[in-house]
């Protein structure tokens, strides 16, 4: 289940790396104390959408929003109750209107264009490494972090599949600083074959890691 959440005009910038702080507002409205703050996120949510970009910052106008999905239609309940008490966003941003779309009906393949960056990190060698779009092992690293999704929720993860869509010629990284450390990300459409099951989920809590702060949503 998605809600797309309508905001305010801004009534001054807002910085550029702003994620952090979109974090601490859902993370607000879920409950700063709740379980699902230490286990995988089966939940994603978009960056902020139809903004002005203006030399000291960014702005929302009348057409700005964001998306939240889950696979978990309680936490969506949850974020919802958590708006109605506490509207506010960051930097005098509020919702001022909330949109409920349920999950669409998906074949056994879809591709999908990318609502913030998709962020693939591992160990190697006791470093922690970030894994570009191009690199050969990305689709298995992403299949093997839905897959660990699946499992959790309780959803089969056999046959299922992800990738970067390697013929998208635009692809590239973006180095996103969240709380003054860089994570290296990738905007590039991703591909994925399954069930529509499966393929539903993902619609829903996004692919590749961090998805919980704003990484790996799916449009």
């Amino acid at each position: 289940m998605r809600i797309h959440l309508k905001l305010s005009r801004s009534k001054k910038p807002i910085p550029f790396n702003y994620q952090s702080y979109l974090t601490g507002a859902v993370h607000k409205w879920i409950g700063y104390d709740n379980e699902h703050h230490n286990k995988p996120s089966l939940y994603s949510f978009s960056w902020l959408q139809n903004i002005d970009v203006r030399k000291e910052g960014i702005q929302t106008n009348a057409e700005s929003s964001f998306f939240i999905s889950s696979y978990d239609e309680d936490i969506v309940r949850t974020i919802i109750n958590g708006i109605m008490s506490d509207s506010s966003v960051f930097f005098g941003v509020s919702v001022s209107e909330v949109q409920l779309m349920n999950t669409p009906v998906f074949s056994s393949f879809e591709s999908f264009a990318v609502a913030s960056p998709v962020f693939i990190k591992r160990r190697h060698e006791g470093r922690e490494v970030h894994i570009p779009f191009n690199d050969p092992d990305s689709g298995v690293f992403l299949t093997e972090t839905l897959q660990k999704k699946l499992r959790l929720a309780g959803i089969s993860d056999e046959n299922v599949r992800v990738s970067f869509d390697n013929e998208y010629t635009s692809a590239r990284t973006k180095v996103i600083y969240y709380k003054d450390i860089g994570n290296k990300a990738n905007i590039c459409p991703v591909m994925i074959n399954g069930t529509p099951e499966q393929i539903a989920f993902a619609w829903n809590v996004g692919v590749g890691n961090s998805t919980g702060i704003g990484f790996g949503a799916l449009k």
